[in-house]
């Protein structure tokens, strides 16, 4: 007998998903105001970034509620080194794709480093560019106390922004590279960064690689969600790269990634099985070609 709708998932319909009753019902659309009702009621959520179509359409089918059309483009897409040279540009259309595609998410866009520190007016025409040519949902810009106005100046037009502390990509030269953040007495300076950004009018919170008591210290302290990447598990949701977790790329991954797939591995088979059928003649065969 298959589950009636107050057994569902709130993301999906997989095999033994359940929701506890009197839970928050699945919306047909992912809004902010579901992901704090999850938070009101302990309940976790998962986020991955996507950049194309595809990936959009598998990651909503499988319920992800948030897709976050990242900077980190720049290292996944565009071949950079850093996220620092990706432009608002290079952002738009792959945010168009995925919002094009997800049917359910709530689809995030970064503001790329440059297009949004100069001043309030210089972010709102960028973030207003996202929403209206890329159709993003929300939008995600990096910084603590600083960012404050121009949360507020943006949420006070009507668009929705995630936050983001902690390690923060953009910043990774004048931080020294990948570090740790938010350590010893830094720890008081980050939940004051993630308060203001709250109170500036923020609808949740990206604390990237942060000591794990400082980011739980965080969570609790805030009444938004805060999404974890390499910041422990007591956190309202987590969020990962997706050809991270997918194990689409080689080499070294960070501590802080899992990997659910080798799709680098199953590519790279299917890749070679393609090249050697060409090669010996056993593709196209007549099932794979046009009579006259």
């Amino acid at each position: 007998m298959s589950a009636g709708p107050e057994e569902q998932s709130p993301y999906g319909s997989g095999a033994g998903a359940s929701r506890p009753t009197n839970a928050t019902p699945p919306p047909r659309k992912v809004r902010i105001p579901h992901l704090q009702a999850l938070k009101a009621e302990g309940r976790r959520w998962a986020m991955l970034t996507a950049y194309d179509m595809y990936a959009a359409e598998i990651f909503d089918e499988a319920g992800i509620p948030v897709l976050l059309v990242g900077d980190s483009a720049g290292n996944n897409v565009y071949g950079y080194e850093t996220t620092v040279p990706v432009t608002l540009d290079e952002m738009v259309p792959l945010v168009r794709a995925v919002a094009s595609a997800a049917r359910r998410a709530l689809v995030v866009a970064d503001l790329p480093f440059g297009c949004y520190g100069a001043s309030v007016e210089q972010g709102f025409t960028s973030a207003v560019r996202l929403m209206k040519e890329g159709r993003a949902h929300a939008v995600k810009l990096e910084g603590g106390a600083s960012m404050a106005p121009l949360v507020r100046a943006l949420t006070g037009a009507g668009i929705p922004v995630m936050a983001h502390v902690g390690f923060t990509p953009q910043s990774e030269h004048q931080l020294g590279g990948y570090r740790v953040q938010g350590r010893g007495d830094a720890a008081d300076a980050l939940v004051a960064d993630a308060r203001a950004l709250q109170d500036a009018g923020a609808f949740a919170v990206v604390l990237e690689m942060v000591p794990a008591p400082v980011a739980a210290r965080v969570t609790q302290s805030l009444d938004i969600p805060t999404v974890g990447i390499g910041a422990g598990a007591v956190t309202d949701a987590q969020v990962l790269v997706w050809s991270d977790f997918a194990g689409l790329r080689s080499g070294r991954s960070p501590r802080f990634v899992k990997k659910y797939a080798d799709l680098r591995g199953t590519l790279l088979d299917a890749a070679r099985a393609y090249a050697a059928d060409v090669e010996s003649g056993a593709f196209p065969d007549a099932g794979h070609s046009f009579e006259s």
